[in-house]
């Protein structure tokens, strides 16, 4: 028996999607239909791949380890496509990228400018993917580069198959209001700031993360009083002077004009990683893009 590659396509959108329902719009499928589909695949394997509940759908153990095989499978079949066509001389015309929000307002937009300008016939496609998501995605061949993060206190996602190349480290800047009395200090530590209002992302964002556990390791408890992962907002929310937060230097860098005083946090290195991840063969125009984006990495803090 040889599985179908078809009925391994409907698993993984289920999969991604959360329910049958919503994968089903995706394919352009009638939700019978990929139910039928569904049950077929568990037929030939004799067993059951999905949970099913009210709230949409849940892999089993099996549909898991399926669902690792079917990215692969998936991604396999599309790079043979792409092989045979390039002996043909015929190359992609589109190229799919992923990434977090705010590589949006910091390596993006000169890196695809730059493209751009040099492959004018290429289509670009990117997509929001928020760290620690779209590992699957390149697997599949669905994302031809991913740009994701990594930040202190947090683990990176398993790359079986893929390449993870750390692209740049983006240190944590301690961000203060004009007037903070803190601002004239040749060094600032957490224990300083043990008094002062936060400003970061909800429980179990990567930069709250990051926060608690250097706060964890100097023996510090922060107060965290508005939540937003957005730091666009959260540079605002510090300029209006009601509290103080960590940034990534890139954003800094953003805005050449401000209202507040960035630090080094003393006592600490923290730091987010931005990795490049992709498979491990890289065909035109996709090798031109990573070349692209490892510019905009090096001139990012230059």
């Amino acid at each position: 028996m040889v599985l179908d590659a078809n009925r391994l396509r409907v698993l993984v959108e289920v999969a991604r999607a959360g329910s049958i329902t919503a994968a089903a719009e995706r394919l352009s499928f009638t939700p019978p239909a990929l139910s039928q589909q569904l049950a077929k695949l568990e037929r030939e394997l004799g067993c059951a791949l999905l949970e099913r509940g009210r709230n949409g759908v849940r892999l089993t153990e099996a549909g898991r380890v399926l669902l690792d095989h079917g990215e692969r499978v998936l991604g396999e079949l599309r790079e043979a496509e792409r092989a045979v066509r390039a002996t043909l001389g015929q190359h992609p015309s589109t190229l799919s990228l992923g990434a977090f929000a705010s590589a949006g307002t910091t390596l993006l937009p000169s890196a695809l400018a730059e493209f751009r300008r040099a492959h004018p016939h290429v289509r670009l496609a990117l997509s929001d993917v928020e760290p620690p998501d779209g590992y699957g995605l390149v697997t599949s061949g669905d994302l031809d580069l991913l740009i994701t993060h990594c930040y202190p206190g947090t683990e990176l996602p398993s790359a079986t198959g893929l390449r993870r190349e750390r692209l740049l480290t983006d240190p944590l800047m301690l961000v203060l209001p004009d007037g903070h009395p803190a601002i004239d200090k040749p060094r600032i530590t957490l224990a300083d700031l043990a008094d002062e209002e936060w400003i970061c992302g909800a429980p179990g964002i990567h930069n709250r993360i990051a926060l608690e556990t250097a706060a964890a390791e100097a023996g510090v408890e922060v107060t965290v009083a508005y939540e937003t992962r957005d730091y666009e907002v959260t540079l605002a929310l510090i300029r209006a002077g009601v509290g103080i937060g960590l940034v990534p230097a890139t954003i800094l860098r953003t805005h050449p004009e401000h209202q507040w005083h960035a630090h080094q946090l003393s006592g600490t290195d923290l730091a987010r990683t931005i990795f490049l991840v992709y498979r491990p063969r890289l065909p035109e125009p996709v090798a031109a893009m990573a070349a692209t984006l490892r510019d905009a990495a090096r001139r990012a803090l230059a």
